[in-house]
């Protein structure tokens, strides 16, 4: 069973910084691409940034390249979203994504995932 629990959410002043966390487990971590997608308040759940399995390829939504980054650690199961300059505009609930199938690829729409974290609130104040 696929279990992704997420962490390290929280408060952060604009300009600042946060890295939530996502342990996964209940299968081999590593052949699975992993994404982070979020959900503000009366909004749809988009796409944030998404990884390859090895972790050598990444990609991030227009709205916060340049500024987020994510990452993983295979030897422990483990994904990462480094959030820098943080805008109010980035509150939201972040949810820590993986798909059904050992998909390779990056996917960015929320059907493409089977498994989702419960998720964690970032608010950023001005």
């Amino acid at each position: 069973q696929v279990q992704l629990v997420e962490s390290g959410g929280g408060w952060g002043q604009a300009g600042g910084s946060l890295r939530p966390s996502c342990a996964a487990s209940g299968r081999t971590f590593s052949n699975y691409a992993m994404a982070w997608f979020r959900q503000a308040p009366g909004k749809e759940r988009d796409f944030v940034a998404g990884i390859s399995r090895s972790g050598g390829s990444t990609y991030s939504a227009d709205s916060v390249k340049d500024r987020f980054t994510i990452s993983r650690d295979n030897a422990k199961n483990m994904v990462y979203l480094q959030m820098n300059s943080l805008k109010p505009e980035d509150t939201a609930v972040y949810y820590c994504a993986a798909p059904q199938l050992p998909l390779g690829v990056v996917r960015t729409t929320t059907r493409s995932y089977a498994y989702w974290g419960q998720g964690t609130q970032v608010t950023v104040s001005s």
